[in-house]
């Protein structure tokens, strides 16, 4: 299941009745560009008992075009690392 970003804000409206729904899509932009911004600057993101994000730098490398088998240099770039605690985990996959 998948959440738009109205989904979500509708399911916090209805959970606190006493924010207005103006402010809460405010507080989630905000959370959302500074989680981005330290990502940027390559901070390690955590909430704890939650989950965890952290940037990964993926070394520059000769790969190969599968289909003419041909060598193709890849640069470096960088990619996210998302870590979900165990808590999380235990609960998600308990069976029913």
């Amino acid at each position: 299941m998948s959440f738009a970003k109205s989904d979500l804000i509708k399911e916090l409206s209805k959970n606190f009745p006493n924010f207005l729904k103006k402010d809460l899509i405010k507080l989630f932009d905000i959370l959302i560009y500074e989680m981005k911004e330290a990502l940027k600057r390559g901070e390690r993101i955590e909430l704890r008992d939650v989950f965890a994000i952290e940037p990964r730098v993926q070394k520059a490398r000769i790969s190969r075009n599968p289909k003419t088998n041909e060598k193709v240099d890849t640069p470096e770039k960088k990619a996210i690392l998302f870590k979900i605690s165990k808590n999380w985990a235990k609960k998600i996959n308990e069976k029913k």
